[in-house]
C-alpha cells in the first residue's frame, strides 16, 4: 500500500474514531452541559443531595445517623406571591342547553355563565401591612366610586394605631375594591384611585367588576391574599364601608380571645330563609338554591374572627361553587368546617333597633356601648364619632328606653314587609 493511501486510512480510522466517542460523550451529558455552562447552585459538585431532596455537607455524611438531627416534614405551602396575571375567562356555554337555565333571570344566567371564574390579577396591592407585629387587620369592603366614605373611616374608627395596647401589636387598615362597574367610568375612576392610593396606600384591588354578585369574588380573594401574605396575623375584622365601629370596645373584645380559637362572631341568623319574591334584592330562585333554609352566618355589615380560622376558611371556600350572596357564602364555608359563627349583642348589622323612627338609632349612648352599627353615612358617621368621644353623659332612662321597645318592637315579619328590612335575611 503506498504511503498516500495508509496516510487516508489512518485519517479515516482517527475521524471514525472521535466521531463515536463524541457520540458517546455527548449522550452521557446535559444540553447545559456540554455547552460548559456553570452548574445551577443545586447540582455543584461538592454538595451531595439526600433523596428527599436535602442539601446536605459531604464532610457530614458519615457521621454517626444519632449526631445528625432528623429534618422537619415541610408543610404543603401555597402561593408565597399572588400567581394570577391574567384574566382568561370564558362562558359556561354548556348551560344554555339545560331547560332550568333558561327560565332564570338575565342576572343570574350571567353570574352562572361566569360563577367557574374564581381569580382574577391584582392591580393595587400592599403586602408590606402585614409586615411586623400586627395584632388585628381591619378590612373594608368599599367601590371605586365611594371615596367619601373611605375617607370618613380613615378619619373615624379605621384609623391605625401602632399599639392596641396591653403589649398588643398595631392595627392596620385595608380597602377591598374591584373596578367600575360602567364602562364610562372605569378609566376616570381608576386615574382618582391610583391618586388616592399614593396617598394613603391602604387599598387591595382586583380586575373584576364591583357588581352585587361580585361581592362573593371579593370575600375569596381577600381571604387568598390573607393566606399569602398575612400568615401569621391574629385577629381579623372584616365590615362594610358604611357602619360604625367602636375600636376600644372591639379589642377590649378581644382580650381574652386566643388566635388559635374557632372565632367568628357577628350579628348572627339562625334558620334564615331563601327569600323568593322576584322584586326583592337578595331574591334567589329555587334552581340555584333549593333548601328550605341557610346554615347560620353573621351578617356582612361586620364581623370578627381570628386569623387561624379565617386561613383555613380560604381552603374551605374553594371546595365550594360561588353563591352570589356573599355573607351566606361565607356561612356554607364554615359548614365546611364544622364551626358555627358566635352571636354578639353588641354586632347590630341592621340597626341598634330594628325600627327605623326608633331615637335608640341616633343615641350616641347607645353607640358607645357597640361595637359595630349599621348603617351609617359619612356624615353620620364622623358626627356619631364626635358626639360618643366627647364628655358624654348618659342616664339611666335611656336604658329602660331600650328594655320598653325591645319588648314592643313588631316581629321581624312585619318589620320585613313595613319597611323593607332584613332583620333575619342575608345582609
Amino acid at each position: 500500500m503506498s504511503l498516500w493511501k495508509k496516510t487516508v486510512y489512518r485519517s479515516l480510522c482517527l475521524a471514525l474514531g472521535l466521531l463515536v466517542a463524541l457520540t458517546v460523550f455527548q449522550r452521557s451529558l446535559t444540553p447545559r452541559q456540554f455547552l460548559q455552562e456553570p452548574l445551577p447552585p443545586t447540582l455543584e459538585p461538592q454538595k451531595a443531595q439526600k433523596p428527599n431532596g436535602q442539601l446536605v455537607n459531604p464532610n457530614n455524611f458519615w457521621k454517626n445517623l444519632q449526631d445528625v438531627a432528623a429534618p422537619t416534614p415541610m408543610a404543603s405551602q401555597g402561593p408565597q406571591a399572588w400567581d394570577v396575571t391574567t384574566t382568561n375567562c370564558s362562558a359556561n356555554i354548556n348551560l344554555t342547553r339545560q331547560p332550568w337555565f333558561k327560565g332564570l333571570e338575565p342576572q343570574f344566567r350571567q353570574f352562572l355563565f361566569y360563577r367557574h371564574c374564581r381569580y382574577f390579577p391584582m392591580l393595587l396591592n400592599h403586602p408590606e401591612k402585614c409586615g411586623g407585629d400586627v395584632y388585628l387587620l381591619v378590612v373594608v369592603k368599599s367601590v371605586i366610586t365611594q371615596h367619601d366614605r373611605r375617607e370618613a373611616i380613615r378619619q373615624t374608627w379605621g384609623r391605625e394605631q401602632e399599639s392596641a395596647g396591653r403589649g398588643r401589636g398595631a392595627v392596620r387598615t385595608l380597602f377591598l375594591l374591584g373596578t367600575a362597574s360602567k364602562q364610562e367610568e372605569r378609566t376616570h375612576y381608576q386615574q382618582l384611585l391610583a391618586y388616592e392610593d399614593r396617598l394613603y396606600g391602604d387599598i387591595l384591588q382586583w380586575d373584576f367588576l364591583d357588581t352585587f354578585f361580585n361581592l362573593t369574588l371579593k370575600e375569596i380573594h381577600f381571604l387568598k391574599w390573607l393566606d399569602i401574605y398575612c400568615p401569621h396575623v391574629p385577629f381579623i375584622f372584616k365590615g362594610d364601608d358604611d357602619v360604625f365601629v367602636n375600636p376600644t370596645n372591639l379589642l377590649e373584645f378581644l382580650a381574652d380571645r386566643q388566635p388559635q380559637e374557632n372565632l367568628f362572631v357577628g350579628d348572627v341568623l339562625q334558620h334564615a330563609r331563601p327569600i323568593r319574591r322576584k322584586d326583592n334584592k337578595y331574591y334567589i330562585p329555587g334552581a340555584l338554591y333549593s333548601k328550605a333554609s341557610y346554615p347560620p352566618y353573621a351578617g356582612g355589615g361586620g364581623f370578627l374572627m381570628a386569623g387561624s380560622l379565617a386561613r383555613r376558611l380560604h381552603h374551605a371556600c374553594d371546595t365550594l361553587e360561588l353563591y352570589p350572596i356573599d355573607d351566606v357564602f361565607l356561612g356554607m364555608c364554615l359548614e365546611v368546617l364544622g364551626v358555627r359563627p358566635m352571636a354578639h349583642e353588641g354586632f347590630k348589622t341592621f340597626g341598634i333597633s330594628r325600627n327605623r323612627n326608633s331615637r335608640m338609632n341616633k343615641e350616641p349612648c347607645f353607640f358607645r356601648a357597640m361595637l359595630v352599627v349599621h348603617k351609617l353615612l359619612p356624615p353620620e358617621l364622623l358626627a356619631m364619632w364626635g358626639l360618643v368621644h366627647s364628655n358624654l353623659t348618659c342616664s339611666r332612662k335611656l336604658q329602660e328606653t331600650e328594655a320598653q321597645e325591645q319588648l314592643e318592637l313588631p316581629s321581624p315579619e312585619a318589620l320585613s314587609e313595613e319597611q323593607g328590612a332584613r332583620p333575619w335575611q342575608p345582609s
